[in-house]
This record gives C-alpha cells, sequence and structure tokens, in this order.
C-alpha cells in the first residue's frame, strides 16, 4: 500500500512538473495617444517582460485612458484593480497633495538641470513621490520624460506674463500648477485629461498648459490658435505598478520587470526629446502660432512661478522645499 502511494505521489509530482507556467495576465494604462513617446515607451515594456519572463508575465497596454484617466488609474492601481500605469503622478494630487511637488514652477531651466534634479534617485523629488506613491498602495519603478509644459489658447498670443490675465486655462489637478497662473492673473481650471479637447473646441476653456508632444499627439492644437513656450513646468511621469500585483511576483520577476521599466523610461526620454523641435514644427504647420518669449519676458514668467513657492510650504513641507532648493543651486554650479 505504500509503495502504491508513494507511486501515486511520484505521477503526481511528474504531471506538475510537466504543467506550463500559466502567464499572469496584467493590464497597463495610461492616458497618452499612439505613437507618443511614452506610449512607445510602455509597449517597449510590456515586450521586454514577457519576453524577458518568457511569457509568465503577459502585459496588455490600454492607450489613450482606454481605462481611465491618471486619476482613475491611480485608484484603481491603489486597490489593485490595474496592475501597472504609466502615469502623470502629477494629477493624483486628490489622492495625495504630495504627488506634484515636482510641478513647482521653474524648478529646472533646461535638460541639463532636469536631469540632474529630477532624474536622481536619491534626490528630494524621486524619494517624495516613491515613498508617497508607496503610502497609497503603488511602487514607482522609473520614471520618464512628458515635457517642458507651454501655454496654448484660442484668444491671443502670450508673450509676456501681462497677457495671461483673464485667461481660462485647464490645469490638471495640481497646486504649483494653479500657483503659476492664478499669480499670472489667469482663470485655472481643473478638469481631466480625457475631457480637454472638447472644451477647448467648445470653448468652455480658453487654453491649456501640456507641452508639445502631448499637444501634438492629443491633437489638441487643432482646437488652439497659440502656443507658448514658457517651460513654467517639468513633466515627469512614474512607471508604477500595484502593490497587490507586485507582492505577487517572485524576486527574480521583480528583478526583470524594475530592469524593463529602468530601460523603457530612458528609452522613452530620448524619444521624446527627439522628436520634440519635430512636434513644434507639426503644430505650427497645423496653424498656431508659436511664440518663444525674449528672456525679459522669460525672467517675469520665473519670478511669478516663484510666488507660490512659499505658500507651497504647508503643502510640501519647508524642509523638501529647502531640500530641493539646495540641489537647484548644485545642479546650476552656484
Amino acid at each position: 500500500m505504500k509503495k502504491l502511494l508513494l507511486a501515486a505521489l511520484a505521477a503526481v509530482s511528474v504531471m506538475t512538473l510537466s504543467q506550463p507556467v500559466l502567464a499572469q495576465k496584467a493590464r497597463l494604462g495610461h492616458v497618452f495617444a499612439q505613437g507618443n513617446a511614452a506610449d512607445e515607451a510602455s509597449q517597449i515594456f510590456a515586450r521586454l517582460v514577457k519576453e524577458r519572463t518568457n511569457g509568465e508575465i503577459d502585459i496588455t497596454v490600454f492607450p489613450n485612458s482606454q481605462i481611465g484617466g491618471d486619476e482613475a488609474l491611480g485608484r484603481d492601481l491603489s486597490r489593485g484593480s490595474v496592475e501597472f500605469a504609466f502615469l502623470n503622478i502629477g494629477s493624483l494630487t486628490g489622492l495625495d497633495p504630495l504627488l506634484d511637488i515636482h510641478y513647482l514652477p521653474y524648478i529646472a531651466a533646461n535638460t541639463q538641470e532636469v536631469d540632474k534634479i529630477f532624474y536622481n534617485p536619491k534626490g528630494i523629488l524621486q524619494r517624495t513621490l516613491g515613498e508617497t506613491l508607496a503610502k497609497h498602495n503603488m511602487v514607482a519603478l522609473a520614471y520618464f520624460e512628458l515635457d517642458f509644459r507651454a501655454v496654448t489658447n484660442s484668444k491671443h498670443p502670450v508673450r509676456t506674463v501681462e497677457d495671461l490675465k483673464d485667461l481660462k486655462v485647464r490645469v490638471p489637478g495640481s497646486a504649483s500648477i494653479r500657483s503659476f497662473f492664478e499669480a499670472a492673473g489667469s482663470q485655472a481650471v481643473t478638469m481631466p485629461m480625457p475631457n480637454l479637447f472638447v472644451a477647448l473646441q467648445q470653448g468652455t476653456v480658453d487654453g491649456q498648459d501640456n507641452g508639445a508632444s502631448i499637444t501634438y499627439n492629443s491633437r489638441l492644437f487643432e482646437a488652439q490658435k497659440y502656443m507658448t513656450l514658457t517651460n513654467h513646468v517639468y513633466a515627469m511621469g512614474a512607471i508604477t505598478v500595484s502593490k497587490r500585483f507586485w507582492d505577487r511576483l517572485s524576486e527574480e520577476q521583480r528583478k526583470i520587470v524594475a530592469r524593463a521599466a529602468q530601460e523603457a523610461a530612458q528609452e522613452g526620454i530620448a524619444r521624446n526629446r527627439a522628436a520634440n523641435a519635430a512636434f513644434l514644427e507639426k503644430i505650427k504647420a497645423g496653424g498656431v502660432e508659436v511664440v518663444t518669449p525674449t528672456p525679459e519676458a522669460m525672467a517675469e514668467f520665473a519670478r511669478i512661478g516663484q510666488v507660490g513657492w512659499q505658500k507651497l510650504e504647508a503643502v510640501y513641507g519647508a524642509e523638501r522645499i529647502a531640500e530641493l532648493k539646495k540641489e537647484i543651486a548644485a545642479a546650476r554650479g552656484e
């Protein structure tokens, strides 16, 4: 009887070992249009994960807000009902006000400063964002580029701060971005990205403040006449995974996923920067007047942008802002 039992157990073991590993199906959502560098990076990420796990993790990408805007994706990630997202984390301040600390106006003036401040894993921005996402059951795997934000509108060219007065501008749910436009005398209107194009078409808002890649790929320029390269905020997003899904992965799978995220983010950054000039040319070809502010006008934009920093210490913490200022000075060699 004992021999028969051992033989049966052995047969079950062989059958178990011979069964193929079932793929863990996962969904990845984002708000970016197909063809945007962030969308391309998300496709690269999904492919690398599937290849390197031999199909054990199979990610389907849903672009262009197909399964929700950033706010909805953030809630679903936190609950574990969506596995991955390329998140515009600055839109999640309804979840936690710390998630737009990187939107403080005029942190960086160029990509050299951006790389030193925003893409420093030990810097205050990534530490704050990563820790805050973790509190809400999300794991930040890597950070990718959105763009320097610009101002577009359908009323008149914006050449100076004075020209922003009384414009009704759609902004994401960000205290930092709102502080810039309110200090300039604009009416800042918060609305989800999926609603923006129709709002511009119907005149519900006069303008918006995404950069060249999103303005072009989301076709926002088709409802606008003017674009000003204010560069008032540099925006980055986070490749994020639900903690619920992350906890189900083996240590080896986690390493593969994290490495794929880093590689995809770097590729997305490179593609976005390479394509930025071309996006601006296409926006111009679409009939939009693109304004580059004079150095004097840009200095005034930056001065207005700094107005809200002190007020926002109550939101982000005086110690965090002080540390950020030190990092900015170091990046500029001051």
